[in-house]
């Protein structure tokens, strides 16, 4: 692997499955991967899937320790392609815009920020009051994309995995990486209804 690497940090939010999906996804492309997985993450982990800590370190190339701030992602001399937290809590997002950081993931994401990288974070709350968009805009203001993994049913998904998927791929595609699998917009498999009237308004 000569490209640079992917950080993927994986926070306490509901949704563990969208940062597991996103490492398959790295794997299968052959994008090294650099894990960030937070201590509330394995907790949620334990209550969303049957999966160990240890399954999930083995998706990622490299793993680093939430609390280990003189890790790699932590100095902006170590060359990435950007980061995606997936999913990201709203604590997390609050201390990466606020620059005050307690851990290895909130900080690499600052460094991405400061390094004029891509940054992504797939936000999971809902409702959202007036600090939590305040805090977004933020954040938009100084480079970071808010990507919310919202469902997309023009794909007439079969399962909860290819809703997970479909924002995943989306997710990559502002990192210019294509999965192969992502059902897009246009694609004659999305819209067989519009084809069939436009067929019998041609007869």
């Amino acid at each position: 692997m000569t490209q640079a690497p992917l950080i993927v940090g994986i926070s306490g939010a509901s949704g563990v499955l969208y940062g597991i999906r996103l490492l398959t996804a790295l794997r299968a492309l052959g994008v090294e991967s650099h894990l960030i997985m937070s201590r509330s993450a394995e907790i949620t982990l334990a209550y969303e899937t049957d999966m160990k800590v240890e399954d999930v370190h083995a998706l990622a190339d490299v793993v680093h320790a939430p609390q280990d701030i003189a890790a790699a992602p932590s100095s902006g001399s170590f060359r990435t392609r950007g980061m995606v937290v997936a999913p990201c809590s709203v604590r997390s997002m609050s201390e990466i815009a606020s620059g005050i950081t307690s851990t290895l993931l909130t900080r690499a994401a600052d460094v991405t920020l400061k390094e004029r990288r891509r940054l992504v974070l797939m936000v999971r709350e809902t409702p959202l009051h007036t600090g939590h968009l305040r805090t977004m805009t933020t954040l938009s203001e100084i480079g970071a994309i808010i990507a919310p993994p919202v469902p997309a049913f023009y794909t007439r998904p079969d399962s909860i995995l290819d809703v997970i998927d479909h924002s995943v791929g989306r997710v990559l595609d502002l990192f210019d990486l294509d999965t192969g699998k992502l059902k897009r917009w246009g694609d004659d498999k999305t819209q067989p209804r519009r084809r069939r009237a436009r067929i019998a308004e041609a007869e």
